[in-house]
């Protein structure tokens, strides 16, 4: 496929370059698994668990030279985690695989050691995937982490949480006293974070703040959490030190309002915090190193539905970003940061 660059409208200051630019990587008029054979999947779009009108992209996560999404979990849906590379040689967009095999997704979803819906993914910077799983209350299977070794896309651990459901975003912390993660659930006053050295994992309350979004800062000095809160614009943040030394409650500062409520946030390496909204078609940034003030840092004309962006860094701290309309041709693209362009690129594609 031959990539084409999309400008990226940054108004005001950032610390970003103040005129990034994407490459288009890939676009689909509608998305398609690798299955084991023709005839499987024949018989699946016959008895409608897979449909491609129901694959929806939510989360991203890079790393090497694959992407990782997961899709939202409906009946025709087969695999709710995939893979596919980060480039191709064909014209024609590359197959979603399922990851790490398809019979741990396909017909499973009763048995609690299958993945029942993948939600928030990350990457760490030994190459381990991490990923939420909400685990499925009907068959009384509780929410879950999975962290999977890329290097032999075999299962490195499975921690099984005491609650079913909510789950949604994650971010790691890499320290030299070990390793947490920090879990945003949907609409609750708490965090949970999990400890890996000690397969452990507690709930932090956030008094007053119903958490939604997350993200992370870069800098180990002074590091924060901010979180968004759902069902409001507020953005707070909480000293991570805290949540590494155990503490139980966790009082959220209050740092600013955005114009709509994010529920997908990220700070990239040089401090800017991207916040995309449901429903709109833009995404905001903020310089963290600033006094809180909202830009408009991605702009499309028209995005018909409710989790239209998601975006990750791969290892290099290269941003990349998917873009979702589930009303239009072509419903599906992925854009990657251009490293070959500094405000030169032309302007082409949605934004």
């Amino acid at each position: 496929m031959t990539p084409f660059y999309v400008a990226i409208f940054i108004l005001g200051l950032s610390s970003r370059a103040t005129a990034a630019n994407f490459t288009q990587v890939f676009e689909w008029k509608e998305l398609d698994y690798e299955w084991p054979s023709e005839a499987s999947r024949t018989k699946a779009l016959k008895d409608n668990t897979y449909n491609p009108a129901q694959i929806y992209p939510r989360y991203m996560a890079v790393h090497g030279t694959r992407i990782f999404l997961s899709l939202e979990k409906n009946d025709g849906a087969p695999a709710s985690l995939v893979s596919l590379p980060t480039s191709s040689a064909s014209s024609a967009p590359p197959k979603l695989t399922p990851f790490p095999s398809l019979d741990i997704h396909l017909n499973e979803s009763e048995k609690c050691d299958k993945i029942n819906r993948a939600e928030g993914l990350q990457v760490d910077s030994v190459g381990r995937l991490w990923l939420l799983d909400w685990g499925n209350s009907f068959f009384n299977c509780s929410a879950k982490l999975w962290i999977f070794n890329l290097n032999n896309n075999e299962t490195e651990l499975i921690h099984r949480f005491s609650f079913t459901g909510k789950m949604h975003d994650l971010v790691i912390d890499e320290t030299a006293n070990g390793t947490f993660a920090y879990i945003a659930r949907w609409s609750v006053v708490n965090i949970v974070v999990f400890s890996l050295e000690r397969n452990e994992s507690w709930i932090v309350e956030t008094p007053g703040v119903e958490v939604l979004s997350i993200a992370m800062s870069p800098k180990e000095e002074r590091k924060k959490l901010y979180i968004g809160q759902s069902s409001k614009e507020e953005l707070y943040s909480i000293s991570v030190a805290a949540l590494r030394n155990g503490t139980r409650t966790a009082n959220p500062e209050f740092i600013g309002k955005w114009t709509e409520t994010p529920f997908r946030m990220l700070v990239d390496n040089h401090g800017t915090l991207l916040a995309a909204s449901l429903w709109e078609n833009f995404i905001y940034s903020w310089n963290t190193s600033q006094p809180f003030k909202e830009q408009r840092f991605y702009e499309v004309a028209e995005l018909d539905y409710i989790w239209p962006f998601s975006f990750a860094l791969d290892q290099n701290g290269t941003l990349w970003l998917t873009e979702f309309d589930k009303a239009k041709t072509p419903r599906f693209r992925i854009f990657k940061e251009s490293q070959e362009c500094s405000g030169s690129c032309p302007k082409s594609g949605t934004a």
